[in-house]
């Protein structure tokens, strides 16, 4: 019989285009735009310099904020 543990479920996060994203952390760490999606890839878009980037999905779930300001001024 398994023993039971707690366990930390993630799942991929299902972007949409014309998102306002904000990831906090990490080397792709800032405020972004989703400007495309496919089964593999996303693509986002910086507000302030306007540069594209397409990663492979990475991105889970934490939460959502309500207003929040958007680009952030750090």
């Amino acid at each position: 019989m398994p023993i039971e543990k707690r366990v930390t479920v993630f799942r991929p996060y299902p972007f949409e285009p014309g998102q306002k994203i904000r990831i906090e952390g990490g080397p792709r760490g800032g405020d972004w735009e989703v400007v495309g999606v496919t089964d593999t890839q996303v693509r986002l878009r910086c507000p302030v310099s306007g540069r594209e980037f397409a990663w492979a999905r990475f991105a889970y779930f934490v939460e959502d904020r309500a207003g929040e300001p958007w680009p952030r001024e750090d």
